[in-house]
């Protein structure tokens, strides 16, 4: 059996977070602790990759727009209507 996983769209906050975070823990905390060091730019890499993944595979908000204009359908429904 074929197993799928969802893809959650992460924002471009987490990124910065992601990137930010891990150059933080290569340049200063190797000055405290090796082992931390190694730690918080495994997690940070981590992040980095999810990010990665989340710009390529996850959905994006125009797949969306018709469960999320409740209040106004025809202004978003407009481009399907024409065919």
């Amino acid at each position: 059996m074929k197993r799928t996983f969802k893809v959650a769209p992460l924002s471009s906050t987490f990124v910065l977070t992601s990137i930010v975070g891990f150059f933080i823990s290569v340049i200063y905390i190797p000055q405290y602790s090796v082992t931390w060091s190694f730690a918080f730019s495994l997690v940070f890499m981590m992040m980095f990759l999810a990010s990665v993944v989340s710009m390529t595979r996850a959905t994006t908000e125009e797949d969306f727009l018709d469960h999320l204009a409740v209040h106004e359908p025809e202004k978003h429904l407009k481009h399907r209507k024409k065919k």
